[in-house]
């Protein structure tokens, strides 16, 4: 593993979302068919505490949690085409909250399974759609979407935008609210970070990058990034000028590069064993992180 920064501190411009497009078709994991109706327990969305432990991945990642327990959710009032997936900590009280971005292949079953996990740690979680409902099936249809999407950047705003108004109206919701993604989410999380209403926490793994440290100087809170030693598309050359500028422009930022894996490694470490240890470094820098930001 290779950390290139540590903690600093600091703020994110629009027009950057064209930036999460191209050289991400590692990203995502086996195409899923539509999953239809998702399972629900009695107590419909809500997901029972219990967090992993120091040396433990969340079963979501590793291919073995159970179907998705949460509840599908409308959040755009004007498009009921766009549906995303809510899975709520079971109990009283309010709990901060997490937006999580899909993969280029749309939000599929095993984004559900890692929300539900998120749910587990104690965060309320929602994960948006990107493609009203839609999701790809091989690299062809899948980049059809991300082109769709990214030709009207500012609609993903909006999608974003209404999403974490959901979750602040929503009462099971502490107002603190975070957004994280993975590969062509990883590079919406932080446009969004640039352009989107205000919130506490970016996180993003292997995604576009912004190495202008003015951009990254409207960022209001810091950044968590996991990046890969052996990722062609996004090299560590290039993650060290991003760490650069966000040291440049007095960000506050926890970014590391792991060695000896690929794209892609974190959502699918089933695919590959040998990836165990570096997504459980990474899963415990995220869970510290997470922990600082929203608290």
């Amino acid at each position: 593993m290779k950390t290139v920064t540590h903690l600093w501190r600091s703020r994110i411009t629009v027009g950057m979302l064209a930036l999460s497009v191209g050289l991400i078709s590692s990203c995502s994991g086996p195409a899923e068919p539509n999953p239809g109706t998702v399972a629900t327990p009695p107590e419909a969305g809500h997901i029972a505490y219990a967090p992993t432990a120091e040396d433990e991945l969340p079963p979501a990642i590793l291919g073995q949690a159970p179907a998705p327990q949460g509840t599908n959710l409308q959040y755009l009032e004007d498009d009921p085409s766009t549906n995303g997936y809510l899975a709520l900590p079971a109990g009283e009280g309010s709990h901060p909250a997490l937006i999580l971005v899909h993969e280029w292949d749309g939000l599929n079953d095993r984004v559900r399974q890692v929300a539900d996990a998120f749910a587990a740690e104690g965060y309320v979680a929602l994960a948006a759609d990107l493609y009203q409902g839609r999701t790809g099936s091989n690299p062809e249809e899948n980049m059809a979407l991300v082109n769709e999407t990214m030709a009207q950047p500012q609609r993903v705003i909006q999608n974003l935008n209404a999403a974490a108004a959901t979750l602040r109206n929503h009462p099971a919701v502490s107002g603190r609210i975070a957004v994280m993604g993975w590969c062509f989410g990883g590079g919406v999380a932080l446009s969004y970070g640039l352009d989107g209403e205000e919130h506490d926490g970016t996180a993003m793994f292997y995604g576009r990058l912004v190495q202008d440290p003015e951009q990254l100087a409207k960022l209001n809170h810091p950044i968590y990034g996991t990046f890969a030693s052996e990722d062609t598309g996004i090299p560590p050359a290039d993650v060290e000028r991003f760490v650069e500028a966000l040291r440049t422009a007095g960000i506050e930022n926890d970014v590391h590069i792991y060695d000896d894996v690929n794209h892609g490694f974190w959502l699918w470490v089933d695919q590959v064993p040998a990836r165990t240890e570096a997504a459980l470094g990474a899963w415990q820098r995220l869970k510290a992180y997470l922990n600082r930001v929203l608290g």
